[in-house]
């Protein structure tokens, strides 16, 4: 478990800050990066849920998410090095995958067939969950990204999971523009 005595420790005034496993990196370093926007998402989710109140079963799902990417940053926070670490480190796992997946399926089975692509906005709720997916897809990039570099893994269940978590976003979207009927549609060449 997590105790935080002392907010802060004047570690970080170099310019870098202290992995979950405990090796020290660069604050700009592309794995503190991925794992920083996994949590400004989180964020990003946690402002959305403002208005997802009279949303319960939404409410509900993105709470779960939102303690997901604290998982899912754990994991990023804890580089595989290869060798069997001397604690079981926090890992995104599958069940947390097929849950989400469940998810975008529950809420996309009341929604109607798209026609066109979606603006970003209509409800508080849409707009804010559009945002969220957004950052999360540059989650994704960044994680990509991190996976790719000679040295650095990145688990197979945390990139379904980020991947699954855009497509959840905006299949939340239009649950939260009452259930697609107040997105705004994107109208090629409108305002030529």
């Amino acid at each position: 478990m997590v105790k935080l005595n002392k907010i802060y420790t004047k570690t970080g005034d170099d310019g870098t800050t202290g992995l979950a496993s405990g090796p020290r990196r660069r604050k700009d370093d592309l794995r503190v990066e991925a794992y920083g926007t996994i949590d400004e998402a989180n964020s990003a989710i946690g402002l959305a849920r403002l208005y997802t109140t009279d949303l319960a079963d939404l409410d509900t799902m993105l709470m779960s998410i939102q303690n997901d990417l604290f998982d899912l940053g754990a994991d990023l926070a804890t580089p595989d090095a290869g060798e069997p670490p001397a604690y079981e480190p926090l890992r995104i796992v599958e069940t947390q995958v097929e849950r989400i997946e469940r998810d975008i399926d529950r809420l996309n089975a009341d929604l109607r067939p798209l026609t066109s692509f979606i603006l970003p906005g209509g409800s508080p709720a849409a707009a804010h969950l559009h945002l969220a997916r957004t950052i999360a897809r540059r989650a994704e990039r960044l994680m990509v990204t991190l996976a790719r570099m000679e040295g650095e893994i990145v688990g197979g269940p945390a990139m379904k999971y980020i991947n699954r978590l855009s497509d959840f976003l905006f299949v939340a979207a239009r649950h939260a523009n009452h259930q697609g009927r107040a997105d705004v549609l994107w109208v090629p060449g409108k305002n030529r």
